[in-house]
């Protein structure tokens, strides 16, 4: 049965089958449940004031109730979770990470400013005053605080509190009177002060005096003021030291009078002062220059040295003269088969200065142990020997490959000129093979480039850069150090990391269009 389209003029199919039928109205309402739930989590992220993951499932949703519920887009629905998969794990972490480079998101900036508001006014001192000692005392199903000052001075020196519920743990102001001394009975052991810890802190006992007390440690009970006192211009009135602070949105900070910085902060916008950072701090500028040519040089020799001999070898597998082929390619490919953080351990074992087999090999050889965790040059010879051996299973696998397809009969008209081995490389094998493996090599040249596993299992970046003002090691690359900027050591400076993969992506980017033009590949 069909029906007409009346605004297309096409046909529309209607089946017959009820199965079908239902099919299709169980898909429609899965897609609208679907629509429902990132919606939900829209309005969720929204209250929480995360509004950059609540856009992003906002426009989520929109575009999955827009393709599924119109047929010119039908072909759409087929591309929409690859679609979506790209734009929810790389191109928004891509744009989160490029928005955090223009702020001062780090440890110390994290809070809203509200939130670093609050959180200093809930700081307290001690006033001036004697400090009370309490003990806790049954009273039915209540409990007495007995309170007893620690240097007795006057008359209110021993106090008994109105009876309590300590299993209420709101904040309240309990008034108290002076006694001669403590009530009759045991007091209750410390184990239930300890349990009650949370109904105590918050109580606000008043003296006849009219002193605040508040819990200042867990055996005793203080005149305690909160420090800081919220204006009508939203600055800080620091009761302690007698001085205001202002807050400064240009740097996410509460400053005093000085220009002293009250931590923690909260993020702001500082434009493209991590970029210009990286450039201009002496301190930044150059471990990122040493650790930025070191990078380069790692991934261009790793290349190079894993082409060279994966090469090689699969050129001597290919020698018709040569026997057991199969086992010597079962031999040679079997680093590729296990897992590299494996291997690296194990090489980690065998480059230890004190007992691992290389340096006892080149002792009982040569009577040297070299230090190759403390040595920079040591340590970055280390590394590529190690990704050397991880890397060239990877070229001979393709130097085979590509040697293979090479037709016999341009050998053979070698050998009939004349042609040595030599001259086979040069003029036959390279040329043929270089222009397919120029992509691939582009592709191995970018995975080095960011070969964290590597650098943070083996040497950790270390032996670190002396005089650096963030945490950078020698046998660091880019990636490694970025890092350690953002989630080691002090600081944890979120906006220079994130300033720093920014410009790591950039320049990924840009050498892999380059060298891809260059080797006359379409892109």
């Amino acid at each position: 049965m069909f029906t007409t389209n009346a605004s297309r003029g096409l046909p529309r199919h209607r089946s017959r089958h009820v199965a079908e039928r239902y099919s299709r109205w169980a898909m429609r309402s899965l897609i609208g449940l679907m629509v429902l739930a990132l919606l939900w989590l829209v309005m969720a992220f929204y209250m929480h004031g995360q509004w950059v993951f609540a856009l992003l499932f906002l426009v989520l949703g929109t575009s999955l109730g827009v393709v599924f519920s119109r047929r010119s887009l039908m072909s759409h629905r087929y591309i929409f979770p690859a679609v979506a998969g790209l734009g929810v794990f790389v191109i928004f972490p891509l744009v989160y990470t490029v928005g955090i480079s223009f702020s001062n998101y780090s440890s110390d900036n994290l809070l809203s400013q509200e939130r670093v508001r609050a959180q200093l006014t809930n700081q307290t001192y001690q006033a001036e005053g004697a400090a009370f000692s309490y003990a806790l005392y049954q009273e039915g199903e209540l409990v007495r605080l007995y309170l007893e000052s620690d240097a007795p001075a006057g008359d209110n020196d021993r106090l008994l509190s109105a009876a309590l519920n300590l299993t209420n743990s709101e904040v309240r102001r309990v008034p108290t009177q002076a006694v001669d001394g403590p009530p009759e009975g045991e007091p209750l052991p410390m184990r239930a002060a300890i349990q009650a810890r949370d109904a105590l802190q918050a109580l606000r006992l008043q003296t006849p005096g009219g002193t605040e007390l508040r819990m200042a440690g867990l055996r005793q009970f203080a005149p305690m003021i909160d420090r800081y006192e919220i204006r009508d211009n939203g600055s800080l009135y620091d009761r302690q030291e007698d001085q205001v602070l202002t807050p400064d949105n240009d740097i996410g900070f509460f400053v005093t009078e000085n220009g002293e910085r009250i931590t923690p902060g909260w993020p702001v916008n500082v434009g493209f002062t991590n970029y210009t950072k990286i450039f201009t701090d002496p301190d930044i500028r150059g471990p990122f220059m040493q650790i930025f040519v070191w990078t380069f040089v790692f991934a261009g020799l790793t290349v190079l040295f894993t082409l060279a001999v994966g090469f090689v070898l699969a050129s001597l597998l290919q020698w018709d003269q040569l026997k057991g082929k199969a086992v010597y390619r079962t031999l040679l490919i079997l680093p590729y088969a296990v897992p590299a953080f494996i291997s690296i351990l194990i090489f980690k074992g065998m480059f230890n200065q004190h007992f691992g087999e290389v340096n006892m090999i080149l002792e009982a050889l040569f009577g040297i142990s070299p230090e190759w965790f403390t040595d920079p040059w040591l340590a970055r010879t280390m590394l590529l020997i190690v990704n050397t051996w991880l890397g060239y299973p990877y070229m001979l696998l393709l130097c085979m490959g590509l040697i293979q397809s090479i037709p016999g009969d341009l050998y053979e008209a070698s050998a009939v000129d004349g042609g040595g081995p030599i001259t086979n490389l040069m003029k036959i094998t390279l040329p043929l093979i270089i222009k397919p493996l120029t992509p691939l090599l582009i592709a191995a040249f970018a995975f080095n480039f960011n070969n964290f596993v590597l650098i943070a299992l083996l040497t950790g970046g270390s032996p670190d850069i002396l005089g650096a003002s963030t945490p950078a090691g020698t046998t660091d690359l880019l990636v490694s150090y970025t890092y350690r900027i953002a989630f080691q050591d002090a600081g944890q400076n979120f906006g220079l990391a994130a300033a720093i993969a920014t410009l790591i992506f950039l320049l990924v980017v840009g050498m892999s269009v380059i060298n891809l033009r260059l080797s006359k590949v379409k892109v």
